[in-house]
């Protein structure tokens, strides 16, 4: 059961020691509300500060984070409160390992591990693939799984996936609303209602509304959400949990601005090269809507069954004028390309896990049997005409674009398509106590995925289905209660389109491969209150599909990548009242095998090999810190670094994106009924680019300047 109420500190200091949740910023007359919860009902178990303890995202099971053999990421709800994060891309700032992408300004995209993970993004522990901004307002914590997690996610995945864990009704009576606003005309609102009907019985809704500016010319966020939900606890061993959403967002399609003479344009920040009406002509409008059902019943100590079945629906509206083409440097012009995208998606999931314990042979194992079913059907029209004019490449001057043409609208690009992606996936895992200093995960998956693509006028349908192994072993050495190391092996597959419509030149090939091997420790401090991981890993994608050097217009499975890395990280509570978030990752990434080359991106126009180049977005070197001091009368305040080696724009390494460092400053005040949080980010004014298409050497995203932000929440 879980309740909220006001206590004392020694009382704080019992629960604590029983493994009760972390107590917030404050003394005796300014304590917030703390909420506790029996450790059965929570998946992550008890959260001191920054550091998580528990997981079930590698495992699908309630895993103790120093039993998986494996790099897991949590990043909890008060460092995304105490950063006043309020995107995806804020939120994975705290993971070591992770590029920035631009999403081609309709999404959150990233890459991990030197890997684009465009697909690879779930919401308590089921797909999410569709492509739009996500909203924070109902997200408790961000887990981030590396490496590949075919073994029960299925297909993607190779440097890793990203689950957001969202806020589920809990027993009692509690809520709070939030005001943000600051720099750049930023206005945001959002709240959040929990209450109880009965002992059985809870609900809880969250929602947010925003009507910002933004830092780039014509820039604007236009963004509303709401997630209500319901618990019912039929019996102590049988439980229901519903949750709905609907969300909305609509904002400029940024690509951001061009490259000269290998490195991004030297602009002003504000410069914007898409049309000169942009609210006509470049917005992106998304709009999610999903119903999630979750059953869950123990029959006994030893076995229990889950069934989660998730249906979701996403419309995509894209408009979009961007610098993409050759820069001139004659003439000092870069070329405009236009763009439509539509999308239409429906589709569900249905996942029953299956949980049994037993002690074979003095073996205390946990197996998990699990089946997976899934449907999506996809709809989509791509709409693009390159070069359709040219701009200053310093002045691009609010030009507006002109209209795509009708022969461009009737070519077989923008034929629209239908597709529908089956799967059916069966798995299973044991996790093993060999000795009470050694365990073992063992796992394996077992997946069907068809693909069917049918074209609107002229072009012959497409089909194909891969069944694949996905294999995972790990095994895990704890000396003592404090120390944990392990090695492991799991692999992962890629299959042609995967999110996308499949095409001519793709069809027949099979799925790429990806291979990761891993060491590392996991060690805790001060009774538990501090934590430090490392990983040293290999990371190898095989298959990869490159051009027929005898025939251009087919794909050949001969690619492959590969990135060698060191990832640590140290979370927790150290003495004094201090709250530390740290990482740092080393990758050495290469393509190893290509038959590929890609364009340079100005005059005189040559194609640039791919084999042995870095991949895009991607530093050899980046780390974080971030720090909060408790003052104590509910005062508090910190701060933050964010460092970046340089990175190349894409694979062609043609355009370097410079190093950075950045600071951040924060000061709070909580108190019982109401929190006051200002937040100042980029301290120093660095100008810099925070993401980049990827692909592409001239669509870079410059950083925001210096902003503050204030935050005003009231507790009730």
């Amino acid at each position: 059961m879980s309740f909220r109420t006001t206590m004392k500190p020694e009382v704080i200091a019992v629960l604590a020691t029983l493994g009760a949740t972390g107590v917030a910023h404050g003394d005796e007359q300014t304590l917030p509300q703390v909420i506790v919860q029996d450790q059965a009902e929570r998946a992550d178990g008890p959260v001191t500060g920054y550091r998580a303890t528990r997981s079930a995202t590698v495992t699908r099971t309630d895993t103790a984070l120093r039993d998986v053999p494996q790099t897991v990421n949590v990043i909890p709800e008060q460092l995304i409160r105490d950063q006043g994060a309020r995107s995806m891309q804020d939120v994975l700032r705290n993971v070591p390992g992770v590029g920035m992408s631009s999403g081609d300004g309709q999404r959150d995209q990233v890459t991990i591990r030197g890997f684009s993970a465009i697909s690879d993004q779930f919401i308590d522990g089921i797909r999410d693939d569709s492509m739009y901004f996500r909203d924070l307002s109902n997200i408790e914590r961000v887990e981030v799984l590396k490496g590949p997690a075919a073994v029960l996610y299925g297909r993607g995945s190779s440097g890793g996936l990203i689950n957001r864990v969202t806020k589920k009704p809990q027993a009692g009576t509690f809520g709070e609303v939030t005001v943000n606003f600051g720099s750049n005309d930023l206005k945001r609102t959002s709240f959040d209602a929990n209450t109880s009907v009965n002992e059985n019985i809870d609900l809880r809704v969250t929602g947010a509304y925003e009507d910002s500016g933004s830092y780039r010319d014509q820039g604007f966020v236009e963004r509303s959400s709401i997630t209500p939900s319901i618990s019912v606890k039929f019996s102590a061993d049988t439980k229901l949990l519903v949750q709905g959403e609907f969300a909305k967002d609509k904002r400029i399609t940024d690509f951001g601005i061009p490259s000269f003479n290998g490195r991004p344009v030297d602009v002003p920040i504000s410069t914007y090269y898409g049309s000169g009406n942009a609210r006509r002509d470049d917005t992106t409008a998304s709009e999610v809507s999903s119903l999630t059902a979750a059953f869950d019943h123990r029959f006994n100590d030893a076995f229990s069954v889950r069934n989660v079945t998730r249906y979701y629906t996403y419309d995509l509206d894209r408009n979009n004028t961007l610098p993409g083409g050759t820069v001139d440097t004659v003439t000092l012009t870069v070329g405009r390309n236009r763009g439509e995208v539509n999308r239409q998606e429906d589709g569900y999931f249905n996942q029953t896990d299956f949980t049994f314990k037993n002690a074979i042979g003095g073996l205390k194992q946990e197996w998990l049997f699990g089946v997976e079913v899934g449907k999506q059907t996809k709809d989509a029209q791509f709409v693009s005409q390159s070069n359709i004019d040219r701009v200053s490449i310093f002045n691009p001057g609010g030009v507006v674009a002109p209209p795509i043409s009708a022969a461009v609208r009737n070519g077989d690009a923008a034929i629209p398509t239908s597709s529908v992606f089956k799967v059916l996936g069966v798995y299973a895992q044991d996790q093993i106590a060999l000795t009470p200093a050694w365990k073992a995960l063992l796992g394996i998956r077992y997946d069907s995925f068809k693909q069917d693509t049918e074209f609107e006028r002229k072009l012959a349908p497409l089909a194909r289905e891969d069944k694949t192994w996905s294999p995972r072993a790990g095994l895990v050495w704890q000396p003592s209660e404090s120390a944990s190391y392990y090695v492991s092996y799991s692999k992962s597959y890629q299959p042609s389109g995967e999110s996308f419509a499949l095409a001519a030149n793709n069809a027949a090939n099979g799925p790429e491969q990806t291979e990761n091997r891993e060491i590392g420790t996991k060690l805790d401090f001060l009774d538990g209150a501090f934590s430090v991981t490392g990983a040293l890993f290999n990371l190898e994608r095989s298959d990869i599909k490159t051009i027929d050097p005898a025939n251009p217009k087919v794909l050949i499975n001969v690619g492959k990548q590969r990135t060698n890395g060191l990832e640590l990280t140290a979370n927790g509570r150290l003495p004094q009242g201090w709250d530390i978030s740290t990482g740092y990752a080393y990758l050495d990434g290469r393509i190893t095998q290509s038959n590929s080359t890609q364009a340079s991106p100005q005059t005189p126009v040559v194609q640039i090999p791919l084999e042995g180049n870095r991949p895009s977005l991607t530093p050899k070197h980046s780390a974080f810190v971030w720090a909060v001091k408790q003052l104590g009368g509910g005062f508090s305040a910190g701060g933050g670094l964010n460092y970046s080696a340089d990175r190349f724009a894409s694979p062609s390494n043609a355009v370097v994106l410079p190093g950075y460092l950045t600071a951040d400053l924060a000061a709070y005040y909580r108190s019982k009924l109401y929190d006051v949080a200002i937040n100042l980010k980029n301290v120093t004014d660095k100008k810099y680019i925070v993401s980049g298409h990827g692909g592409n050497d001239n669509l870079l995203i410059p950083s925001a300047p210096r902003e503050i932000q204030a935050t005003l929440t009231y507790k009730f």
